[in-house]
This record gives structure tokens, sequence and C-alpha cells, in this order.
């Protein structure tokens, strides 16, 4: 099973990050472009890739242990955008320093979790780029997404504090069904903060 470690952001966050991506389905080319589902988007924290039964205990219990150990609160709020060069859109994390550092420590933590579980090389940098993803190119083109982060640069969603860190379980499509997107299942849940 893939796995990877999550913070999902709650209705209110998604609801209002959803109007404004509404207007950004009616620009040119956004039919070349496969939308992620609002209930789907979330923070990847650390990805583990192909894990057993054994493993994936392991790495809940690391986890459970991340979570526990979390005493202050991780603050987030959806701001911006970016890409990933012309293929990956999508929504930032507001650049408020202590916003930032909470989640790039609550992401180094579930690395090293990872690493522990023996899911995770020790030479993986604990790299962490927060972002959400909102859409990814259709099949091996590419498109310009210049215009649709210049038109998500001034969303500033409300803030909210991440309240669970979420071990997922990743099942890719099986392919040759149009529309087809990647389901993500939460196999435990472990509240944050004091």
């Amino acid at each position: 099973m893939r796995l990877f470690a999550a913070v999902w952001p709650p209705r209110q966050a998604v609801g209002e990050l959803d109007e404004a991506v509404e207007s950004l389905r009616g620009l040119p080319g956004a039919e070349r472009l496969r939308w992620a589902a609002p209930d789907a988007w979330h923070f990847t924290l650390s990805f583990y890739g192909e894990a057993t039964e054994d493993q994936a205990r392991a790495l809940g219990t690391r986890l459970a242990r991340v979570a526990a150990r979390t005493t202050a609160p991780v603050p987030c709020r959806l701001s911006g955008g970016g890409r990933f060069g012309d293929r990956t859109l999508w929504v930032g994390l507001h650049r408020e320093d202590s916003d930032v550092a909470a989640l790039k420590k609550l992401a180094a933590a579930t690395t090293a979790a990872g690493r522990r579980a023996d899911l995770l090389p020790p030479d993986v940098p604990a790299s962490f780029h927060p972002h959400l993803t909102l859409a990814r190119a259709k099949g091996r083109g590419a498109i310009d997404l210049r215009p649709y982060v210049e038109r998500l640069a001034p969303f500033r969603g409300s803030g909210w504090i991440a309240r669970e860190l979420l071990l997922v379980r990743s099942t890719l499509p099986a392919g040759g069904v149009p529309g087809e997107r990647p389901r993500y299942e939460p196999l435990e849940r472990w509240p944050l903060g004091p």
C-alpha cells in the first residue's frame, strides 16, 4: 500500500478555496487539467511510498508519538498560488514565519518517523514545500499555468489550526477510465497540539 502523512484543511477553508478555484476552471486551457476534488485537498507532510502491513503498523506507532509530542498549535492559512513547471498547479500556505515553521517542524518529524519505520532511507533530506495540489496537466502535455497562478495570487483564506495528523493510503487510478482520480483513505488519525 502507498502511504503518506498529511494534514487536511477544515470545511470552511476548503469552501473558500473552492470558490476561488471555480473561476480558474473557466480559463483557456482548463479542460487540459485534471482538477483534484475539494474533498481530497490536503498538505502532504511526508510521502512514504509502498509499505507492508508491518511497516504501516510501525509507522502508525511512530506517528502517534509525533502527534502526542506536538505541543504547539499548527496554524495554517491557504494563500496565493504556484506551479511546479507546466504540470502542477497548487495553492500555498500563508507565509507568516510561525505558520510555516510549525508545519515544517511537523513535516520533519513525520519524515523522521518514516526513516525509523524503514520506509525512507536515512539520507533522504527532510525538505518540505507546503502546498495543496489543485490540478495537474492531463497526459504528457504541458500547459502554461502562469495565468492560473496570477489569478490565485490575491487569494487569502481564513486562518485555521491543524487539529489532526493523518496516515493516509493512496490508491492510484487503474487507468483507462477518463477523469479517474487517486483515492485517499485515512487509515489512522491522531489529535495535534495542546
